[in-house]
């Protein structure tokens, strides 16, 4: 922005804060204008409205059924780091060739664990967010963490999908899966971080 133009509109501001009441009595009350000094004495003067108090925060109420959820979610959530690293090096086993067919058999198991695990902490995590709505507490921090989520979800959905067992590629598969192991601990290291 050119220096007129604020000074220009810096001009425009003073001119509109000035109330529109007192410059009107000046005009009207055929009273010879007032110098610059004596205005702004007047108007230090008048009486100043006081500024609004801000509206007091309600205290938002959750059930006893948002806190069950809650913990169910809690409990949960603390399986996934252990889950994800059994995960990884069943699956890398398999990749070096080194694995077996009990390898091969734990790693899927483990993955329907994993997703057994995300679909209640989906569940649960999207019906208390839901909730939460009205709550304006801590709303951006849900909202980052749930979107963050459920595209990890999204991600592991994906992750099954591209198994080599189902036509895919595992190169695909791995880095599928480690991404979505990697939104899906970020999102939860963040929620650790801003409680």
């Amino acid at each position: 922005m050119s220096t007129l133009r604020l000074v220009s509109l810096m001009c425009a501001l003073a001119l509109l804060s000035t109330p529109a009441a007192s410059m009107a009595q000046t005009i009207t009350d055929g009273a010879p204008a007032l110098d610059l000094e004596q205005a702004l004495q007047q108007q230090a003067q008048q009486p100043q409205a006081q500024p609004t108090q801000p509206r007091p925060t309600v205290a938002a109420e959750y059930s006893d059924a948002y806190v069950t959820r809650r913990k169910i979610h809690l409990y949960a959530s603390l399986a996934t780091a252990p889950l994800f690293v059994t995960q990884y090096i069943l699956g890398e086993k398999l990749d070096d060739a080194s694995g077996t067919g009990g390898s091969r058999g734990a790693h899927s198991a483990v993955g329907v664990g994993i997703g057994a695990l995300f679909g209640v902490n989906t569940v649960t995590g999207v019906w208390n967010l839901w909730e939460a709505r009205h709550d304006p507490k801590g709303r951006r921090r849900r909202l980052i963490h749930g979107l963050s989520m459920l595209g990890a979800d999204a991600g592991f959905v994906a992750t099954g999908l591209l198994a080599p067992e189902n036509g895919g590629s595992s190169t695909t598969h791995r880095t599928v899966a480690l991404t979505s192991m990697g939104v899906a601990a970020g999102s939860y290291v963040y929620m650790l971080l801003t409680r």
